[in-house]
This record gives structure tokens, sequence and C-alpha cells, in this order.
């Protein structure tokens, strides 16, 4: 067994999204005499204020998200998103299981050893199986709902803004918490105008 930590990637966005998303709003108006150098700004503030974000579909980013099991579930929850993710049908796990420990549990030192001596039993149980000639499709029923996987996921802007603002909430499980302001923050950084209202 190894425990590792969640991570957020950023993968890929749009190249200078925030003009892009403009250009489209200002197309629906033809106001292209009004556009500036830093025109885009004001006009995507008032648009968020209006509630007219069908522009920032337009734009769209891609991370890698290391998290487990149980809150890679909740992600893929969002229909309006592309995902990969990691197979536990088609990928052995025949070296030490990957896991990322529940942040209650990580703080409790006797609930710890408790959820580790567990862990690493059904880890040598799921290993025994293989050996018996179960496949892994059959196999990973018994993994944990800590095991950690890896997934891919494509948004457009207007779906990662919904992301973080259901998934930032106090009432959102707090490890899904830590992944969309972990997202927040990158979002921000490359489209400041378009997040800075979320932060």
């Amino acid at each position: 067994m190894k425990i590792i930590k969640q991570s957020v990637e950023l993968l890929r966005i749009t190249e200078h999204a925030e003009k892009l998303i403009e250009k489209a709003a200002r197309t629906c108006y033809q106001s292209f005499d009004k556009q500036t150098e830093d025109s885009y700004k004001r006009l995507i503030k008032h648009l968020i204020q209006l509630g007219h974000h069908s522009v920032l579909e337009h734009a769209s980013a891609t991370f890698k998200i290391i998290t487990n099991r149980a809150i890679s579930h909740e992600i893929v929850r969002h229909r309006i998103a592309s995902y990969s993710q990691e197979s536990t049908r088609y990928c052995a796990y025949k070296d030490n299981i990957e896991v990322i420990v529940p942040y209650d549990i990580e703080k409790i030192p006797d609930a710890f050893n408790l959820w580790k001596k567990e862990v690493k039993n059904i880890e040598k149980t799921y290993k025994e199986l293989l050996l018996k000639g179960i496949s892994p499709q059959h196999a990973r029923d018994i993994l944990p709902n800590c095991l950690a996987t890896q997934l891919i996921m494509t948004a457009n802007l207007r779906e990662w803004r919904y992301f973080i603002k259901l998934r930032n909430s106090k009432q959102a499980h707090p490890q899904i918490r830590q992944i969309a302001k972990d997202i927040l923050n990158i979002l921000y950084e490359k489209c400041p105008v378009i997040f800075e209202d979320l932060i």
C-alpha cells in the first residue's frame, strides 16, 4: 500500500480565452466598434452579472485530477464534460495499490492505524485473487473507495464555473472542495476576469 496525495494539474486551456469570449459576444451584437485593448474585461464582467454565460462555452480547459474512487464518482456526475479515467477493470494492481487517506481518518492516529490495517488486508486479498487467476475486472470488486485514481476532465469555462460553485460550497465533501479550490486558483490565474467573482 502506498499513500499518495490528491492533485490537480492543468493540461491545456484555450489560448487567449477571454479575448475569444469577447469576440463571440461582440459577434452577437455587432459591437466591434466598441472594442479596445481591455474592453473584454468590462464586457465579460457585465455578461456574467447578467447571467449571459453561453459565450463562456467557446473556451475550455483540461485538467488531470488525482483523487480517490469515491470522489471521482462525484466528479463524473457533471455531464457537460469529457472524461478519461484509469480503469480498474483493465489495470491489474500487482504492486502496491495507491490510496488517498480520508481527511477525518488522517487526523486521528487510532482511526488511521485501523484504516491502514484494513486497506493492507484488502490489498493482500486482491493480490491473492489475481494469483488464483481471477481477472482484474472481478477482483476489483473488493478494492476500497480510497483507491487512488487518475482522470482527465475537459469542460468549457461555463461548466467549470458551475463545477466550482457547486463543489467549492460548504456542503461539498472536503476532498472535492480542495479539488475545486485548486482548479479555481489555476483558472483565476489564467482567466482572472471570468473567475474573479468566485475567488
